[in-house]
């Protein structure tokens, strides 16, 4: 899924994966202290032999709609198959409302179950970050981003803002919950993008809105629907470009189109696949431009997988892959087709692959690149937060509706690149490099053998 739907996905959850408040060293020393003196008292009163204890098959959490109930049980020791005195449960209840995020905690034994009954005292959380951000696809930009869950009631809202001299967006979403019974969700984007890049002969411009209904099927799997419109533009094409580019240019193609999408992931967060496999398939299938002598098919593949090796080591096998086609008598334009490189084909500059004409990318209607990274946890010996990897892809971009009556090369050239990575952070900052050599390439490649990507919030 991309990374503009998950959070999404985390409110259908009712979890945020935001920090839990964490329980500082004094808030564990007078937990314990409460203990010793609870129990001396205890003790004392009628001896240990009085006190009744009970021991739970299972804890449960109720009433928690954005702290991860794991974070609740665990942060002051509510665990299953452990006797606990009366006296003990409310101490774990004082220790719980000492974090200082909820309104009312009740430990209630049930039977076999042990249910801890809470009320968060923050039912609307969000936050406002501006970043700069770096990355070799796009350069330095600038953000600024707004999110809030329960913006409505049941309505997760967000706004994201990105500025620099060739690339400047702005997306609003909002998503409803429970809209139709317990399992369907109704969501809004509208987003704009202008694009003017120094490497390419042509700007282009996108609207776009969308409505769009989401069905969620268990904890790992998403289906959506979506009907929505555009507007884009291809324009401000240099007289010397292609003469393909030349009778790609338009002032406009408006129209609606339709969208449907399915994931099923098993991921719950980035630090995943050490201990068991792990992975996600994403799909999308858009049918652009209905009602025009435009229309357009344009199928998406995401898929990773994280597959243990060690405690430490995990394999990451990935494919990314799209194949767009006219279906009228109509042909592709540029800003249709896709020319990977960068962070998504290393060893690769940005359209740096595919077919060209006139030095300038023209982007494939068919495209893949597939990974195989051999990954280290790097934690143990550095004390920090860094994975460090070695890396293979391969792939190519390729075909076109109009190859110029053969005067373009369109056909399918593999590329391959192999290479060294490494993710940390910095502060609270994530800092991903890598080191990359093209061992497959043709005449014409764009090379980036150095890559870095890096986002800070202020």
């Amino acid at each position: 899924m991309a990374a503009e739907a998950a959070s999404e996905w985390v409110f259908r959850r009712k979890t945020i994966m935001l920090p839990f408040y964490p329980v500082s060293f004094q808030t564990v020393l007078e937990t314990t202290l409460r203990f010793a003196v609870m129990s001396a008292f205890a003790l004392s009163a009628s001896g240990a032999s009085a006190q009744p204890s009970q021991t739970f098959d299972t804890v449960e959490v109720r009433g928690a709609e954005f702290i991860p109930e794991q974070d609740i049980r665990m942060t002051c020791g509510a665990v299953a198959n452990v006797p606990y005195f009366n006296f003990e449960l409310r101490a774990i209840e004082d220790c719980l409302m000492s974090t200082g995020a909820f309104e009312s905690v009740e430990l209630i034994p049930e039977n076999d179950t042990l249910v801890i009954e809470v009320q968060e005292l923050n039912t609307r959380p969000g936050r406002i970050e501006a970043s700069l951000n770096y990355a070799s696809q796009d350069g330095l930009i600038g953000g600024l981003f707004f999110e809030r869950y329960n913006l409505l009631p049941d309505t997760y809202g967000a706004a994201r803002l990105q500025y620099n001299a060739d690339v400047k967006r702005a997306l609003g979403r909002l998503y409803r919950v429970d809209v139709i019974g317990d399992s369907i969700d109704l969501g809004l984007r509208a987003g704009w993008e202008d694009v003017s890049l120094d490497d390419d002969s042509f700007s282009q411009e996108t609207y776009q809105a969308e409505a769009y209904l989401s069905w969620t099927l268990g904890d790992r799997m998403r289906l959506e629907a979506g009907l929505g419109y555009r507007d884009y533009r291809l324009f401000d094409v240099v007289p010397t470009a292609s003469a393909l580019l030349q009778a790609e240019q338009t002032s406009g193609v408006q129209a609606p189109y339709v969208r449907v999408g399915l994931d099923h992931s098993s991921l719950e967060n980035g630090d995943t696949g050490w201990g068991s496999w792990e992975y996600s398939v994403g799909l999308e299938h858009y049918f652009w431009n209905l009602g025009t002598n435009d229309r357009l098919s344009d199928f998406r593949l995401e898929t990773r997988s994280y597959i243990p090796l060690a405690s430490n080591l995990r394999m990451l096998i990935a494919l990314d892959a799209r194949t767009i086609s006219s279906l009228d008598s109509n042909s592709t334009r540029v800003m249709d087709r896709l020319a990977p490189g960068a962070d998504g084909f290393r060893g690769f500059a940005p359209r740096g692959i595919g077919p060209r004409d006139g030095g300038v990318a023209l982007g494939g209607q068919k495209y893949f690149v597939s990974t195989i990274e051999l990954q280290r946890n790097l934690k143990d010996l550095f004390d920090a937060p860094l994975v460090g990897g070695i890396f293979w892809q391969t792939g190519g971009a390729w075909e076109l509706d109009d190859t110029l009556g053969g005067v373009i090369d369109d056909s399918f050239h593999q590329r391959s690149s192999v290479g060294l990575s490494l993710s940390f952070e910095v502060g609270k900052s994530p800092v991903s490099v890598f080191v990359a050599f093209p061992v497959e390439k043709e005449a014409g490649d764009k090379e980036q053998v150095f890559g870095l990507s890096l986002s800070t919030q202020f």
